[in-house]
Order: C-alpha cells, then sequence, then structure tokens
C-alpha cells in the first residue's frame, strides 16, 4: 500500500497549543505511512521547530494570515488548492479558524477525499459584536457541511459546535491534548536566579498571548491586589503581544516594576513551570489551554477562569480553583488562601498531576488521532489502490 499524502494546515506557527499540539503530532507520526506537508504563514516563532522534523514539508505561504483580507485570503485559497492538486493530496486536516475555513475549502474544491479540522476552542464567542458572530458561525456551518469529522479537545467544545448548528453529532470526535510527561519532573529554581528572584520568594506565573481573550490586564490587576498584603510575593508573565503596551503601563501605574516580570516568549515552558508555586490563568473565553495542562503536570495548582474546557480538568478544591472570568477578587481571594497554605499548595499540585492520566498523554493523542485517520479511509475505500 502505498503512503498516504497527508497535508496540515495552521495559519501561524506562533507560541499556542494548537501549534503545539501540532507539532506534537508530527513529530511522534509513523513516517513509513504518510508523506507529511505542512502549509502555513511565513513567519512564527515554531518555524525553525518545524523544519526541524524529519520527512516533513513545509510550505511557508505568503498570503496567509490571521487578519481578515478577501483578496489575499482568496489567493492563498488558490495556492492551497493548486498544492493539494499538483501533489494528490489524500487528507486534509486543518488547524486554527483562518486556516480551518481556507484550508478545508479548498480540499473540498480540489475533491479530497478526506477533510478533518481539529477545534482549539471555536473562534466565536459572546465578546465579539453580534454581526461578525452570526458571520462566523455561519461560515463554521457552512464548512462543515464539507468536513468529514471535527475533532475536538473538550466536551464544551463538542456541546458548543452543536448548540450552534455546526454539523450533527457523528461529525465530532474528543481527542485529548497530548502532554510528554517526561519534560515536567522535579521542581528546578535555577530560572529565579537568573531572573533575579529569590530562592524563598513566592512565584505566582501566568502563560499566555498578550491579546483581549486572555485578559492579561487582570492578571497585572490581580498582582497589585496580592502585593498590597503580601509585598513580597513575585509575578511572571510570559509571552507577548499587542496589548504590551497597555501591560507595562498598568505595571507602571500600580508601581509594580519590583513584583511583575515579563519575560517575552520563551520556548522553555517546563523549565519556567518548574520554578512556579502557583499557576494562573485569566481568560475570558477559552477552548481546553494547554497551559493549564503542562501546568498540571508539572504539579501545580492552577487558578483559572471557569470558562470553556477549563472544568474538565481543573476540580475545585481538589486540583485548583475556578473564578468567573473578569473576577480579580475573588481569584485574589483565592490565591491569598493558597500563599498562606504551604500543605494546600503541595496537594493539591500533587493532585492535579495525577488526575491527568493516560488520556492526555502525546501517545494516547497520536494513536486516536491516526486510528481516525485509518477509519475513515477504510469507510471510504478510498486508498485501495
Amino acid at each position: 500500500m502505498r503512503k498516504i499524502n497527508l497535508l496540515y494546515v495552521i495559519t501561524k506557527l506562533e507560541l499556542g497549543g494548537a501549534q503545539k499540539h501540532l507539532l506534537n503530532l508530527i513529530n511522534h507520526l509513523d513516517k513509513q505511512k504518510y508523506n507529511l506537508f505542512l502549509i502555513t504563514a511565513q513567519e512564527g516563532l515554531l518555524i525553525n521547530d518545524a523544519l526541524s522534523i524529519t520527512e516533513l514539508r513545509l510550505i511557508k505561504l505568503r498570503f496567509l494570515e490571521r487578519s481578515i483580507n478577501p483578496l489575499r485570503d482568496f489567493l492563498a485559497l488558490y495556492l492551497i488548492y493548486s498544492f493539494i492538486k499538483k501533489n494528490k493530496i489524500d487528507i486534509v486536516h486543518t488547524h486554527s479558524s483562518k486556516a480551518g475555513i481556507l484550508g478545508r475549502w479548498a480540499a473540498g474544491l480540489a475533491r479530497v477525499k478526506i477533510i478533518l479540522h481539529t477545534v482549539h476552542g471555536w473562534s466565536f464567542n459572546e465578546y465579539q459584536n453580534p454581526i461578525l458572530r452570526k458571520i462566523i458561525i455561519c461560515l463554521e456551518r457552512l464548512t462543515a457541511i464539507i468536513t468529514d469529522r471535527l475533532i475536538v479537545v473538550s466536551y464544551h467544545d463538542w456541546q458548543k459546535g452543536l448548540d450552534s448548528h455546526i454539523g450533527n453529532k457523528e461529525k465530532y470526535k474528543l481527542i485529548r491534548y497530548g502532554i510528554d510527561f517526561r519534560e515536567f519532573g522535579k521542581k528546578d529554581k535555577s530560572l529565579r536566579e537568573e531572573l533575579g528572584i529569590d530562592e524563598h520568594d513566592l512565584l505566582i506565573g501566568m502563560v499566555s498571548c498578550f491579546k483581549p481573550q486572555k485578559s492579561p490586564q487582570d492578571f497585572i490587576r490581580l498582582s497589585f491586589l496580592v502585593n498590597k498584603t503580601l509585598p513580597k510575593v513575585k509575578f511572571l508573565l510570559v509571552g507577548d503581544g499587542f496589548l504590551r503596551k497597555k501591560i507595562q503601563g498598568l505595571i507602571s501605574k500600580f508601581n509594580l516594576e519590583q513584583q511583575v516580570i515579563l519575560t517575552g516568549w520563551r520556548q522553555d515552558i517546563p523549565r519556567i513551570l518548574k520554578a512556579l508555586d502557583i499557576f494562573v490563568l485569566t481568560s475570558l473565553w477559552e477552548g481546553l489551554p494547554i497551559s493549564v495542562l503542562e501546568a498540571m503536570a508539572a504539579s501545580l495548582p492552577v487558578i483559572a477562569t471557569n470558562t470553556g474546557g477549563i472544568a474538565e480538568v481543573v476540580s475545585g478544591g481538589k486540583t485548583g480553583f475556578l473564578v468567573p472570568p473578569g473576577d480579580v477578587n475573588r481569584m485574589t481571594e483565592k490565591l491569598n488562601n493558597l500563599l498562606a497554605d504551604e500543605n494546600l499548595r503541595k496537594q493539591l499540585g500533587e493532585n492535579a498531576k495525577t488526575s491527568l492520566g493516560s488520556e492526555f498523554s502525546v501517545e494516547n493523542m497520536v494513536k486516536n488521532t491516526e486510528n481516525l485517520y485509518w477509519d475513515l479511509i477504510k469507510l471510504g475505500g478510498r486508498h485501495a489502490n
């Protein structure tokens, strides 16, 4: 049996959960079974990671970008379509919202036999302009018609898709994110020395892009409220984005220059998590953030907003605490309780790691994804030759 020509499409290889998930998947696929291709934007912090994967052909597309631009979007669609036709692609598997629409329609027009899309959190939410939200939902409904399977990483996104009349329940398949648990071992406080943080100081961290979805300004407000009573607690904000100036403005306004550290983008997340005492996430909306899973794998208690599929992994009082989105006062209260109780921090952290189990392993994620590919191949009998 010949190799399967398998094309992945993702908008941009930035540092994010969808991107890390995809590269993990590609890295662990059986290269004897597939000819692997990846189409993405020209720039991205993980481009070199993709280039380092043996037997993966990376195509950096000039016109593929996150912002809406009808002309460039049409050109991107045409180039993806042309690539599919030229390389006789058997399976197209898209990731991220923009690439999910363009890639699937290019595949549909090229009459690709099997089309899949992984939902890393739907691109529509209650914070959007209502008209834009309706347009996005309509696009997702139409695109679901030409999609063989919609892979979700949380039950929340499964139900949200069905509630929005995107596909039917038979189109959905739950495949959890895969964590390489070997990366998250014993505590390592060497990062503290690098950043000038005393080894005895309590350190709170968050890893996120600086965009409205993650509400990083709430992390700064949280820092201010905690430091009013606990001035020695330090806060580490890992990431970057267009909200950076606003974040720096809040740090200056609250005189937190000695308490809050902005690291910028980092690719040593396991090492960073090993240096923390508590992990925080202030998102307004989510799918299932991989940063929370990684924090739990690093035996950290998690305080997060109760949005998306986070409640499927964070159990209040057992592995961490959940608060309503935007409720900084409630988050401060929970954080202060944890900061005051070392035994509780340790117990919740241990519970967090053991609660994940094999369902969230890389091996399980890859196995379930490959099984889905081959189930679809067998259903159609399309590759019998």
